[in-house]
């Protein structure tokens, strides 16, 4: 029990302090506090009166309650305790109540500030327990034991808070939020949301990307086919509500890249970002094998896990987004791919440069140039390029590829029978809202016109939404009738497929008319050059698939190949091993290498150079001035020992009078170190000199 004067009034309190206001801090750590604990904030204002009994006047007494359902962690955000701290540097607070110290402040940064100022203003502080004087030590001293146990307090809750939210998450249990079309029922078990609309929606993203390939394409689709996306809404005046709105970009790429559509509970996968730089991400997405849990079959699933990965795995390799601008006419010029060729660096289409007097010429993005002033993000000679993309059209008009295309259309038919329920849909959705503002509308008491009147504009609205639905499932089945392949057409394309070829390269098809053909199947190819020798080519076909190739295209410099420093190892390894430079030259050619300007293979003068660059000299020349070699007689060394020349040691070896063998790195011929031999060989020649 507090001890107090003859005046009733604590020891502590003087005519001064009661000079002042006495201010009551009242505060709440959330808003489910606030909803759910109405007597903590009742027993937390109960302390004016607390005030009054100390001998406060009721009309001195301040109750601050600014900062309910605010945590105390931080004096950002709280106006109510800024508000307080002010009173208390002007002077004007003669004592500070609060329940506990922890409802003044959680950290204590906050709690020391506002004991200096108390301290310097001769302000006193009161809780539930007593009446405290920051200029005396010992009451000092205590307060700030309060608020480092405050603050400690708030460490340990948060300490035990998140222990159990990490088990829930580790068990795949933590109720996070759910996207659209999955929602948790009362007992909190999760189901797909109950309009079977909205799952036929969201099906319908997948089946589209699973045959597109690209969020444009499917938002492109989606669009001309005048179908809408469902979106439920958190926060803002729409909190709670299903709405339907036109496809975005945004949320086609939330159905694609939420696992919770796979079943899979996933918790982890963005990180917060907190650098202090001004173009700093904030919230960035992680890599998978960085998220911090993932369990499959937790939620009922719109599509497989694999399903998934192959998606995200395809988001991937689209990188960037494709050039949607027209392709242009064809025209004369001998680039096959002028109107197809798109970056793939930066997604625009490709220009066509032609140089020296056969106009080899190659594709050329000038997109950096133009808007930047920078160097061509990419060139692509035109020769290689074309002749891969045409070896990919002509395997792709054969027979067994034209079954695919016919599944491809059966494919597409069945997506259209998808889009046409779909439709069908929106108009059962339409016609019930409509029937129901009727009957808003029709129960309405017509004495009452305001109301009347908005419920009238909501039929009306209804009526208009109703008509542009019929409209827009009407305007669908006229505008995409079913797909087939007429046999008599598939019978011709049959035929092409194998004269083609020939007919391709007789001369008889003009630039233009080979153009047609490529872009009959062929919508798009994206260059791009992995490396320097290299070009990258994806075919985006019009049935959506992609095809990647790989067309090799000469260079300037030898060093900028690939594999040029395993070619150089090898060069030096066989040239060590005592191989010509032309058998080395055979070798790497044999195992796949080529030269930077040449695409027959490497020739012996790039071997030698490349040996004399790294100042090695062959074995063949080495070895050439030898008279002798593992111990046997060369060309040289026997002609001298003879007193003959060479060419008449080498008419006997032609002649089959004189037996060598080969040397096995440089092929030289090798006669035996055998005295009679030789004897014999002088005598022979000697004769013959006579003769």
């Amino acid at each position: 029990m507090l001890r107090s004067n003859s005046s009733g009034r604590a020891p502590k309190i003087c005519a001064r302090h009661l000079q002042r206001a006495a201010y009551v801090y009242v505060r709440q750590s959330t808003p489910q506090q606030v909803r759910r604990n109405p007597e903590g904030r009742e027993n937390q204002r109960a302390l004016a009166q607390r005030a009054e009994a100390l001998g406060w006047s009721p009309r001195k007494v301040r109750v601050i309650d600014a900062d309910l359902g605010l945590s105390g962690k931080s004096a950002e955000g709280r106006e109510g305790f800024r508000e307080l701290v002010g009173e208390v540097s002007l002077g004007h607070a003669g004592i500070v109540l609060s329940y506990e110290a922890s409802r003044l402040a959680r950290n204590n940064a906050d709690w020391y500030a506002l004991l200096d100022l108390c301290t310097l203003r001769g302000t006193l502080i009161a809780d539930s327990d007593g009446v405290y004087d920051p200029t005396d030590y010992n009451d000092r001293l205590l307060l700030g034991l309060r608020g480092m146990m405050s603050e400690a307090e708030l460490h340990l809750l948060r300490l035990r808070m998140d222990a159990g939210k990490t088990r829930q998450i580790e068990k795949g249990t933590y109720r996070q939020g759910l996207p659209t079309g999955l929602v948790r029922l009362d007992g909190g078990r999760v189901a797909k949301h109950p309009d079977i609309h909205v799952q036929r929606a969201i099906g319908l993203v997948f089946e589209r990307f699973s045959s597109l390939g690209t969020m444009s394409k499917v938002l492109a689709s989606l669009r001309a086919d005048g179908a809408s996306l469902p979106r439920f809404r958190y926060g803002g005046p729409h909190h709670g509500e299903l709405l339907w709105c036109r496809p975005t970009t945004t949320n086609i790429h939330g159905f694609l890249s939420n696992p919770a559509y796979a079943g899979a509970f996933v918790y982890g996968r963005r990180a917060t970002v907190r650098d202090g730089a001004k173009d700093s991400p904030g919230r960035v997405t992680k890599p998978m094998e960085e998220w911090t849990a993932i369990h499959r079959d937790v939620y009922p699933a719109y599509i497989s896990w694999e399903q998934f990965l192959a998606n995200q795995e395809r988001l991937r390799q689209n990188g960037c987004r494709l050039a949607e601008s027209a392709r242009g006419a064809p025209r004369s010029g001998p680039a096959l791919l002028a109107g197809l060729a798109v970056c793939g660096h930066c997604g625009r289409r490709m220009s066509v440069v032609y140089g020296g007097s056969k106009g080899r010429g190659g594709y050329v993005c000038n997109a950096l140039p133009s808007t930047h002033g920078a160097r061509s993000c990419l060139y692509a000679p035109r020769p290689n390029t074309d002749e891969a993309v045409v070896a990919a059209f002509f395997e792709a008009i054969r027979p067994s590829e034209l079954d695919l295309l016919e599944e491809a259309l059966q494919a597409q038919s069945a997506d259209r029978e998808r889009l046409l329920r779909h439709h069908r849909d929106n108009v059962k959705a339409a016609q019930y809202e409509a029937r129901l503002a009727e009957k808003r509308y029709r129960g309405v008491d017509p004495e009452n016109r305001l109301v009347a009147s908005e419920l009238e504009k909501g039929w009306e609205a209804a009526l208009r939404a109703l008509a542009e639905a019929e409209e827009a499932a009407g305007r669908f089945e006229r505008e995409r009738p079913r797909t087939d392949l007429d046999p008599t057409l598939r019978a011709q394309l049959a035929d092409l497929g194998g004269r083609l070829p020939e007919l391709w390269d007789s001369g008889r098809l003009s630039a233009e008319h080979k153009k047609e053909l490529l872009r009959s199947l062929i919508r798009r190819a994206i260059l791009s050059k992995p490396q320097a020798d290299s070009v990258e080519i994806r075919i985006v076909w019009i049935s959506g698939a992609v095809s990647t190739l790989s067309a090799r295209q000469p260079i300037r410099r030898s060093r900028d190949l690939s594999g040029y420093e395993a070619m150089v190892e090898k060069i030096v390894a066989m040239s060590a091993e005592g191989y010509t430079d032309a058998k080395i030259a055979r070798g790497l050619t044999e195992e796949g290498f080529r030269a930077a300007r040449s695409e027959k293979g490497i020739p012996a003068g790039f071997v030698t150079e490349v040996r004399r660059q790294r100042g090695i000299s062959s074995v063949f020349e080495t070895l050439k001035g030898r008279e002798k070699l593992d111990g046997s007689w060369t060309v040289l060394g026997l002609a001298k020992e003879l007193d003959v020349s060479r060419d008449r040691i080498y008419r006997l070896i032609e002649n089959g009078n004189l037996a060598t063998e080969r040397h096995p790195q440089t092929g030289r011929h090798l006669i035996a170190d055998d005295p009679e031999l030789i004897a014999e060989l002088r005598r022979r020649l000697t004769a013959n000199a006579r003769t």
